[in-house]
């Protein structure tokens, strides 16, 4: 019974002391040669558990719920099924003596969001896991200043890692740490390993903007000499494939500097520098094939879709021989046309060897000293990146001076052969002057017959206007005779009744009868006035233009040129019915105008107006009301400058939309033959244009049309 009681307490003895964690011995050795940090993501030792206590951050603590897991075990399948991953690290460390005197520092590389712990103290925070009742932060690129420790040698010292991370939004098969890994989720660091990370980031933003800058300002030159020479049908490529060069190397400094990028940018400058690197290499090999006059075969397409595949899908793997691949593609377009370069071919092969060569010495040092940056890393860079386009603006430079010798060769030729034929030339001019003089007199006169042709066709067309105007100027002639001739008698028995009265002695009634007689004179002055006015009115329409402007009363002219239209339709058709109307701006007074040109511009649109209206009646029903409206109005335009505009509007069928664009073209007409010249809306359109004025015309089929004149007051 004893022994049974004494095994038991052995064996609970026995598994509590192998759940002790034991601390992982550290020495000096196993820093990185040149960045000088211990990753301590991948070193067992590690233990986890999922979930959030802040307690788990102490010394002491009951292990048993824990399990044996490294940092960079972490995966999605470690995620809830909201995509997150939630947890704590705890590793112990015990530094051996080469940490004598030896102060180091304490820091995190990754995108989980995490607190640090050492022994059992926060000193480092990325982004906020919600500690203390602070909102959860996600972490970016912003640099934070590593935790200075001083390891004592043989003592043991406890690490935990509170993290949070989540589902990558461009990738659901990973969380976003494992887009970089969780190797360095804790690492400790020599003080001199900051020195070299600042000289790496000044060197590294450095270098790669002047790459990036060399790279965009050629870019810019091939697009100006492209568009000096349009010609040169490779410039655009090359410009092309320069500025995704400089792309991709602005996104290769976007995704390897701290400049506090969120994880969703940084990771689009990280897929996108992949495809801006690929995509420049294509355009690399097509302007090489063109440059060197190779044609693309089957194999090289080939060569090129393997190498994007195996760029996309297994970099990880293959490593330098895929960036080889397009090297030896390169290489054999080179080779292949080696016997058949010339002149400013020589130029692009330079450069592809050039960087063949700077490539194959990078890649050997960073074999040898197992690391990307050794000593004269970007000076390989350098002429790895830089070949290639350099290389290219000395090929545009040396094509250009190879086309200015073959334009230099051309134009001598050319001197050669115009001197040869300078006699002959001479001939010919004489010839040719000759010629030229007769055509020119032969011109010259039917220039002339064409403007007497033209005056007498718009002298037809004025007199036609005027015979239109004859019947209703007989008609507004009437009336102020009929005045005249009725008061004549009225004044000839006044006078007489005066005379009558004079004999009987009445003087008084004498006056009266005296003043009326004087008023109706007035009367009789007035309506010989209006007579006479109608009159000089028909003879300036008749006249030949002057072209002089006067102080006019647009409202008048209107209303003047609408009732002599009106009259003379009624007097030509007996039947023709139509109500116009007006609607007059008062305030637009007298403007300067030539008055007959106005006026002729008026007829012809009163004219189209009622014609269009007497048109429709034919064949509308009898509740159609054939109407004819006037409007006139002050406008202001934009820029403040004042003007009147006059509508003449009907309801007739309207202008077919097919030919409204043509209206006011000479000797367009939609009237049958016979009735229409095609002179009146063009000779409308010149008369308005010669005032500074503007004439267009609104117009819906079957509703009607609206003519509108706009002229500066």
């Amino acid at each position: 019974m004893r022994l049974k009681i004494f095994l038991s307490i052995l064996l609970l003895l026995v598994l509590k002391f192998s759940k002790a964690q034991e601390p992982v011995v550290l020495d000096t050795s196993m820093f990185n040669n040149y960045w000088q940090v211990i990753n301590l993501g991948g070193l067992d030792g590690w233990i986890y558990k999922q979930g959030n206590d802040t307690t788990w951050a102490r010394a002491e603590i009951d292990a048993g719920g824990w399990k044996k897991f490294k940092p960079i075990e972490l995966t999605i399948k470690n995620a809830d099924k909201n995509g997150k991953a939630e947890g704590w690290f705890r590793i112990k460390i015990k530094p051996d003596s080469s940490f004598l005197n030896r102060r180091v520092l304490v820091g995190s590389a990754g995108w989980a969001v995490e607190d640090i712990y050492v022994n059992g103290h926060l000193v480092l925070s990325y982004g906020n896991t919600g500690i203390n009742g602070k909102p959860f932060e996600e972490r970016s690129t912003k640099f934070v200043l590593p935790y200075p420790v001083d390891l004592k040698p043989g003592e043991v010292y406890l690490i935990a890692a509170h993290i949070i991370d989540f589902q990558s939004p461009l990738n659901a098969s990973a969380l976003k740490g494992e887009t970089v890994g969780f190797q360095g989720l804790v690492n400790i660091a020599t003080v001199e390993s900051s020195r070299i990370g600042l000289e790496f980031v000044q060197k590294y933003r450095a270098y790669f903007t002047i790459w990036a800058s060399v790279c965009a300002v050629l870019s810019v030159l091939f697009w100006l000499l492209y568009f000096l020479n349009r010609s040169e049908k490779n410039l655009p490529l090359i410009a092309i494939g320069m500025i995704t060069v400089a792309a991709g190397i602005y996104c290769d400094i976007m995704v390897n500097t701290d400049n506090g990028q969120t994880f969703i940018s940084w990771i689009i400058y990280a897929y996108a520098r992949p495809c801006l690197y690929l995509g420049s290499g294509v355009i690399t090999l097509f302007i090489l094939a063109k440059l060197l006059k190779k044609k693309i075969t089957i194999l090289v397409i080939l060569l090129i879709v393997a190498w994007l595949i195996c760029t996309l899908f297994f970099w990880n793997r293959l490593g330098y021989l895929i960036s080889v691949l397009p090297l030896v593609i390169a290489l054999y377009l080179l080779l292949s046309s080696w016997k058949n370069l010339k002149g400013a071919q020589w130029a692009v092969a330079g450069g592809l060897l050039l960087n063949l060569a700077s490539f194959t010495l990078y890649s050997y040092n960073s074999l040898k000293n197992h690391t990307s940056l050794f000593y004269h890393a970007y000076l390989y860079l350098t002429a790895d990146f830089l070949s290639v386009p350099l290389s290219l603006m000395v090929y545009v430079a040396i094509r250009f001076k190879e086309i200015l010798k073959d334009v230099q060769a051309n134009a001598k030729q050319v001197v050669q052969l115009s001197e040869e034929k300078k006699e002959q030339a001479i001939k010919q001019q004489k010839i040719l002057e000759e010629e030229v003089a007769r055509q020119t007199i032969e011109l010259r006169t039917s220039f002339e017959n064409l403007k007497s042709t033209q005056a007498q066709l718009i002298q037809s067309e004025k007199m036609a206007s005027l015979g239109e105007l004859t019947a209703g100027i007989a008609h507004e002639i009437q009336n102020p005779l009929n005045f005249v001739n009725n008061f004549s008698e009225v004044n000839k028995e006044m006078i007489e009744e005066a005379t009558e009265e004079i004999d009987n002695g009445n003087y008084d009634d004498v006056k009266n009868i005296l003043n009326d007689i004087k008023d109706n004179s007035e009367k009789i002055n007035h309506h010989g006035k209006r007579a006479d006015a109608i009159v000089k009115g028909m003879l300036q329409h008749s006249r030949t233009s002057t072209d002089k402007k006067e102080r006019t009363d647009i409202n008048a002219l209107c209303d003047e040129y609408l009732r002599l239209t009106y009259h003379g339709m009624r007097a030509k058709d007996k039947s023709f019915n139509a109500d116009f109307k007006t609607d007059f701006d008062e305030t637009i007074g007298k403007i300067n105008v030539v008055p007959q040109g106005i006026g002729r511009v008026l007829l012809n649109l009163f004219n189209n107006a009622f014609y269009a209206v007497t048109e429709k009646k034919k064949t509308a029903d009898e509740n159609y009301q054939p109407t004819v409206s006037v409007v006139t109005k002050r406008i202001n335009s934009p820029l403040g400058v004042g003007g009147i505009q006059i509508c003449v509007e009907d309801n007739g069928n309207g202008i077919p939309r097919n030919i409204v664009d043509k209206i006011f073209q000479p000797f367009f007409t939609t009237k049958p033959t016979g009735q229409g010249t095609g002179l009146g809306l063009s000779l409308a359109y010149d008369i308005i244009k010669a005032h500074g004025g503007e004439i267009k015309v609104e117009s819906k089929e079957g509703e009607g049309s609206m003519f509108i004149i706009q002229l500066p007051a």
